[in-house]
């Protein structure tokens, strides 16, 4: 028998729509700010014209973050990083949650509590940074994706996950003479398709996102990963556009915020393109790894 809502419960939903509406207006308008200012002139920017919409629609800004070389090195530089480095998160992660989630794992237990102590403690800049430079690690790639290969909530995300894998599948598999890694293969990667993509999606764009990182320990423009590059934009004015050039014939004041707000843009649409592919098997793996019977 369907219940009629009570009046508070109604009053109550009224309530939660419009506070999420009012949420997602306030991080979506700054997005439609931003994408605004990068098909607008340089004249509207100026004079504080565009607000949600272009005002004399231009691709000029575009144009000419696609005709910079070093914006396409950095944005070659995020891509790479990002899947490199997530692959190696989520082959270390899967690497120690996986014996660790077993019983006849003996020290389970005391790596469980190292594990957790890093969420607590972590390690200060200077130590970090006098280790990076020992192993030869700065001004590499692999400062950006080493030192984070497993993340201590992820771990536990994922070891919640294989703990629910029932001991007599594995058993089964064992027994049929499987070895570790056959049976990893063929039975727990398959089955952790849902806690993969979703650690995937962080681990992603935290690389994605990487900035202090490449602060502390890349020197050389030419490693610069995305984010490095647009804050050297955006504090510097670091653009020069040759008057010479056909494709910015005339424009040669072109202000920079439309440039600026184009490679915002450019840094910004790629991962959340990537959600929608994802988002099944997102939710899933939050809502499966995230609860222990």
């Amino acid at each position: 028998m369907n219940r009629k809502p009570t009046a508070g419960w109604q009053v109550f939903n009224g309530f939660n729509i419009i506070f999420l509406t009012v949420l997602s207006l306030a991080m979506l308008l700054p997005f439609l700010n931003v994408l605004a200012q990068s098909f607008s002139s340089s004249e509207a920017i100026v004079n504080g014209k565009v607000l949600f919409s272009p005002v004399e629609f231009t691709s000029i800004n575009y144009r000419y973050v696609f005709s910079d070389a070093s914006i396409w090195r950095s944005f070659g530089v995020t891509v790479y990083i990002t899947v490199v480095g997530t692959l190696i998160n989520l082959i270390a992660t899967a690497s120690l949650a996986y014996p660790i989630s077993r019983q006849e794992y003996k020290g389970s237990k005391v790596i469980v509590v190292m594990v957790l102590i890093t969420m607590v403690f972590t390690a200060p800049l200077i130590p970090n940074f006098i280790l990076m430079k020992s192993l030869h690690l700065t001004n590499s790639l692999w400062a950006l994706m080493l030192p984070g290969a497993i993340s201590a909530f992820n771990f536990f995300v994922m070891r919640s996950f294989f703990l629910q894998i029932p001991s007599e599948l594995i058993d089964s598999g064992r027994i049929d003479g499987c070895s570790e890694l056959r049976m990893i293969w063929s039975i727990i990667l398959p089955l952790s398709k849902p806690v993969m993509a979703s650690l995937g999606i962080f681990y992603a764009v935290s690389h994605w996102n990487t900035y202090q990182s490449a602060l502390y320990y890349i020197s050389k423009p030419t490693l610069w990963p995305l984010q490095v590059k647009l804050r050297q934009l955006i504090q510097t004015d670091d653009i020069s556009i040759d008057p010479n050039a056909a494709q910015f014939s005339g424009l040669a004041h072109m202000d920079p915020e439309g440039i600026k707000m184009a490679t915002i843009i450019i840094a910004t649409v790629p991962i959340i393109l990537i959600y929608p592919f994802l988002q099944r098997h997102f939710v899933k793996g939050m809502m499966v790894g995230s609860v222990k019977s």
